[in-house]
């Protein structure tokens, strides 16, 4: 996820209370299981911000169509 986040920034300790069943299951697998954290965080920031200016630029195009109407309103009368 490049340019999602500061790669550089410090890192701190925090304290999260998981499942006991799926941490021990996800310590087994290969990697740093803080950084496989990390990664899936930042996806999920990612997601939220993509969604964020979806609908941002839904309410800015439903907003000038509601303002100026639509180009295509003037054209559907000729089909």
């Amino acid at each position: 996820m490049d340019g999602v986040y500061d790669r550089r920034a410090p890192k701190r300790d925090i304290t999260l209370s998981l499942d006991e069943d799926i941490l021990q299951r996800a310590q087994s697998l290969p990697g740093d299981l803080s950084e496989r954290v990390e990664k899936m965080l930042a996806d999920e920031v990612a997601k939220a911000d993509r969604e964020r200016r979806l609908d941002a630029t839904i309410a800015a195009l439903n907003d000038f169509d509601a303002r100026y109407g639509s180009f295509a309103d003037e054209h559907l009368d000729h089909l």
